[in-house]
């Protein structure tokens, strides 16, 4: 199997060992790590992000881990505008990419680009808002159909988020989001890709997910809790979905016991690792799957 000529793509649900797998493969063909998680990107979420440990960091370059300010905006744009240049100058030093993460949009966007929607100035958007708050979720979206009729089974009906989004670009640019998405075009090629997605069985996963949490509390979550609360984060910030500071605030407040807490942790990172799976059967159905007992049959034979 020739990997050497390509930038590899690691992904998988959360605690099925990613990162692991990417220091051993790494170590093989000569490669460096380039993050591709969401969450890892913050300098502030070290412990609740799994970001990999400072003893991994010495055996593999790593990239794009922990360099972000929390108080700041970070989109999927900003990632990849970065991405593209960090993998430049890995292969500028005769090394392989190998980007690891559980972010699908982040994936989606380095295979297949962005859209470049101009700006919409915040005024207009909240006129949008406005009319979806007057009109409520159902009749906003048959107003939508009417609008730009190209996105009938296009969207979800009941997906607010994007409903919003569409009607906005609609409005504002006069061209369908459709269309936008029609002109989108990658900066590599599909060929420079190898793609390779761990599929862990689901009790298996989740017997990983609670010796995770039961890790990332004993690792000092808690007190990572606590810095964040001092931060004063504003609530429309990404960073406050994190999986465990809510819970852990409950902790905290005296709402709940430690146990409990725990428990929630371990929860919700079930139910995101499932969302994770869903995404991946939809959107990573040419992706190589490498079953849990297969990665070390795999990389022996490289």
């Amino acid at each position: 199997m020739d990997l050497k000529s390509k930038i590899i793509l690691i992904s998988g649900p959360t605690a099925s060992g990613k990162s692991n797998f990417a220091i051993k493969l790494a170590k093989k063909i000569n490669g460096e790590i380039i993050n591709a998680d969401s969450m890892q990107v913050y300098k502030e979420l070290k412990i609740l992000s799994a970001r990999p440990k400072l003893k991994n960091y010495q055996k593999i370059k790593h990239h794009l881990y922990g360099f972000q300010n929390i108080n700041k905006n970070f989109s999927t744009g900003d990632w990849l505008r970065l991405v593209i240049k960090k993998i430049k100058e890995v292969k500028k030093r005769k090394k392989i990419p190998i980007l690891v993460g559980g972010t699908g949009l982040y994936f989606k966007a380095i295979l297949d680009g962005l859209v470049n929607i101009p700006n919409i100035p915040i005024r207009f958007r909240s006129k949008i808002r406005s009319l979806h708050k007057d009109l409520g979720q159902k009749n906003f979206y048959k107003k939508l159909l009417i609008l730009d009729p190209k996105l009938k089974n296009k969207i979800n009906p009941t997906d607010t988020q994007r409903s919003i989004r569409a009607y906005e670009v609609k409005e504002f640019t006069k061209k369908s989001l459709n269309d936008w998405f029609k002109q989108t075009k990658s900066y590599f090629k599909k060929d420079d890709f190898h793609k390779i997605y761990i599929d862990f069985p689901r009790p298996q996963l989740i017997e990983r997910i609670n010796i995770r949490t039961e890790q990332m509390i004993r690792d000092g979550a808690i007190n990572e809790v606590k810095r964040f609360i001092k931060l004063n984060i504003r609530k429309d910030k990404p960073a406050n979905k994190a999986i465990g500071i809510a819970e852990i605030k409950k902790y905290l407040n005296n709402e709940k016991n430690l146990q409990e807490i725990k428990e929630e942790i371990s929860i919700k990172t079930r139910q995101y690792a499932k969302r994770q799976s869903t995404w991946a059967r939809g959107n990573m159905t040419s992706w190589y799957k490498l079953s849990s007992q297969d990665i070390n049959i795999f990389l022996e034979k490289i």
